[in-house]
């Protein structure tokens, strides 16, 4: 059985009004927890807050500004008394080149900003409150591209790798006060974030396929699978757990999926 946060948990999740996010907002709230919704989709941030009821907030947060990191810890306490588990997910993906020959890095400032500044920010202004409060646990989303090598999208595998680095620095920094750091990395999950880093739905759906091809694993991996990788490092069960990875990919960092000969006639 997976852990859970307890009830009365206190939680924050960065780009949680879709994806993998809002799969980990809607796992955290249905065991107990409390929620505050950050992201820079309004609208979606909004009308979600709306949907799920009295336990989650929502607050605008663009994670690339650090000065908006650290009010939006301030709203969780606010709001809610406290702040027990942070959880670093929102990113970006940089645009899709067909080789390093060709790539301009025009969007390594956004990328970097995103998806490293805002986990380095999201973890230190959780620290901060945590370190003061008894700890904690913050959970930081990675993915496999930082895992594992591969072409193109290189400016968003060198932040994800560098996600993987900082956490475990993080564990070390921040045992002393109770606080565990932990990763996940998430890999095939079908989410939006690929479609904005091609040029055609038709390649969208070619890269999917080579992904799905790829993984030993034949169910297809979802974004409840990821809020179910959050929950257990939020919760009880994992109290001696940090500066781990935890990849969930079908098995694709372990090594292809086999190809067997066809048996003899």
């Amino acid at each position: 059985m997976v852990s859970a946060p307890a009830a009365g948990t206190v939680a924050v999740v960065t780009g949680g009004a879709s994806g993998l996010g809002r799969a980990s907002v809607e796992r955290l709230l249905a065991d107990g927890a409390r929620v505050v919704v950050a992201d820079v989709d309004r609208d979606a941030g909004e009308a979600l807050a709306k949907e799920l009821g009295a336990d989650v907030r929502f607050r605008y947060t663009d994670v690339a500004v650090p000065e908006q990191v650290r009010d939006l810890v301030a709203v969780a306490v606010g709001e809610f008394g406290g702040l027990h588990l942070m959880v670093n997910n929102a990113g970006v993906s940089g645009a899709m080149h067909a080789s390093l020959l060709e790539e301009d890095f025009a969007d390594f400032q956004r990328v970097l900003s995103v998806n490293l500044l805002g986990v380095m920010t999201g973890t230190r202004e959780a620290a901060r409150h945590m370190a003061a409060h008894g700890g904690g646990s913050i959970v930081n989303i990675s993915s496999v591209g930082g895992v594992q090598a591969g072409p193109s999208v290189l400016t968003y595998r060198a932040s994800k790798a560098a996600v993987i680095h900082f956490t475990k620095c993080a564990a070390l920094d921040l045992a002393e006060h109770g606080i565990r750091v932990n990763c996940v990395a998430p890999g095939g999950i079908p989410t939006g974030l690929l479609a904005s880093a091609t040029a055609t739905d038709e390649m969208t759906d070619r890269i999917r396929a080579h992904m799905a091809a790829m993984q030993p694993l034949p169910r297809p991996g979802t974004p409840e699978d990821v809020a179910e990788a959050v929950a257990y490092l939020g919760g009880d069960r994992s109290q001696h757990v940090t500066g781990t990875v935890l990849t969930i990919d079908g098995g694709t960092t372990a090594g292809l999926k086999p190809t067997r000969p066809a048996p003899a006639p």
